[in-house]
């Protein structure tokens, strides 16, 4: 496996002085990003079945072990605040639970049966998308978990950094991310992991784009939570409506701090039972709503 194999430009890493290490880590890392290039349109496919799932009242599931299934889990962890998902709508599915984000559970990967359980557990119905993870392409709990919800009728996707793959072929869309050898052997954390989180960072951000939670490149789904995204929320309503600091402060506070809503109240001059009907009938875009 690419995966696991020696990689010659750091053959002699142990005897480098630290400058000269990192040089070499930060080399490899640049060849990330063209290795999800290759990927994009596998990458599109997988965006758009999680557009038509969630559209339609369904679920995105990460599923994976150790370093790819903790990434999943921040990729989804991460779409609450910022874009006003519902946690149960897009959920990570750690081999070994909870407890395998803080530290690794032996064996959990290997277990194929379990993570079919875990799909079960959450109410997995065909309406959902299942995305698999896994460096190596060959996990079993991440295989399990596959041939669970393709049985069940779910669209699937496979990333893997390897090809071919097992978990390549257990999904309806094979997304390959061929960084090569890492530059400590084995250590699938590095630019498979990078690439990874590069890959699900675009799947979560492309499809909540396309279901109207960006105006422009704005996050105006976002959840005014903590003192930073409550200034976030004032400059974008200021910056799309126009208005000052006060009047942006009495909007959000008047749409029940729902940032869009404010937009549409100070936009167009209407209360906030009225901004939102509008945006209910514009199914939440609010460039349908102010243009």
């Amino acid at each position: 496996m690419l995966t696991e194999s020696q990689n010659p430009r750091s053959a002699q890493l142990d005897t480098l002085p630290t400058l000269e290490i990192l040089r070499v880590i930060n080399e490899e890392d640049q060849t990330v990003a063209l290795a999800v290039e290759r990927a994009l349109p596998q990458i599109a496919r997988a965006v758009d079945a999680v557009v038509a799932a969630l559209a339609a009242s369904g679920r995105l599931f990460y599923v994976g072990a150790g370093a790819s299934g903790r990434t999943g889990v921040i990729d989804a962890v991460e779409c609450l605040p910022t874009y006003s998902v519902p946690p149960d709508v897009v959920q990570g599915v750690l081999a070994g639970g909870e407890r395998a984000m803080m530290r690794s559970i032996e064996g959990a990967e290997d277990d194929a049966e379990q993570g079919e359980r875990d799909l079960v557990e959450r109410g997995l119905t065909a309406q959902d998308v299942v995305i698999g993870i896994a460096a190596s392409g060959t996990t079993p709990y991440v295989l399990g978990a596959l041939a669970y919800a393709r049985a069940l009728g779910c669209v699937t996707a496979g990333i893997a950094c390897n090809a071919p793959a097992p978990v390549l072929d257990a999904a309806d869309i094979p997304i390959a991310l061929l960084t090569g050898p890492e530059v400590v052997a084995g250590s699938t954390r590095m630019k498979a992991g990078t690439a990874q989180k590069m890959t699900l960072n675009m799947i979560s951000t492309a499809s909540m784009v396309r279901l109207g939670k960006v105006y422009g490149n704005l996050m105006v789904d976002v959840q005014p939570t903590n003192q930073k995204l409550v200034e976030r929320s004032l400059r974008i309503i200021e910056q799309i409506t126009g208005v000052d600091r006060p009047t942006a402060q009495h909007l959000l506070e008047g749409s029940g701090r729902r940032v869009k809503l404010a937009i549409v109240m100070g936009k167009l001059g209407v209360s906030a039972e009225e901004g939102q009907r509008l945006l209910d009938a514009a199914g939440g875009h609010l460039r349908k709503v102010i243009g």
